[in-house]
């Protein structure tokens, strides 16, 4: 989750860590009988928004500095494993960058909703509870999102995709 915020490897380790570390010390504040798994993700969102914040902050800073005009380039996503035939693999290789772009275009607020229930398999529930709002909130915003995100993606990319 902090990758898909940030998109820089490094910041998002150094974000989970640093979130791993608030995470501990609040734990006497965890709610019992609460999930965990939301609420740890909201640490962890909160802290890789924070360093992405601060490292456009840093940037701006830094082209001014050179008297440059800013530029926007994301990392790569971690590269995974795959056991499928080459052709298979290179186009879900290519379907998943696509994906990856076309979120890119989104605003943050259908970027996580998507992420949340589809990227990190989160249920409703604790979708609604990551991002603090009512379950039937994550339906409606889903909804949006997928429909904004369905008119950014190359639909040729996701011809007879599943």
């Amino acid at each position: 989750m902090a990758w898909l915020i940030t998109r820089d490897d490094a910041e998002a380790e150094d974000a989970v860590q640093e979130a791993f570390i608030k995470a501990y010390g609040a734990l006497g504040g965890f709610r019992s009988g609460a999930s965990f798994k939301p609420w740890l993700l909201t640490i962890v969102g909160n802290e890789a928004r924070n360093r992405r914040r601060s490292a456009a902050r840093r940037a701006r800073v830094v082209l001014r500095a050179r008297g440059e005009v800013e530029g926007s380039a994301g990392a790569a996503p971690p590269a995974g494993r795959t056991s499928e035939a080459p052709e298979a693999a290179a186009l879900a290789g290519e379907r998943r960058r696509a994906v990856l772009d076309a979120l890119d275009d989104l605003a943050e607020a259908d970027r996580l909703v998507i992420s949340y229930r589809y990227l990190l398999e989160m249920s409703e529930a604790e979708t609604a509870a990551a991002l603090g709002v009512a379950p039937g909130t994550v339906k409606s915003r889903l909804s949006r999102a997928l429909a904004r995100l369905r008119k950014v993606v190359d639909p040729s990319l996701l011809a007879g995709a599943p």
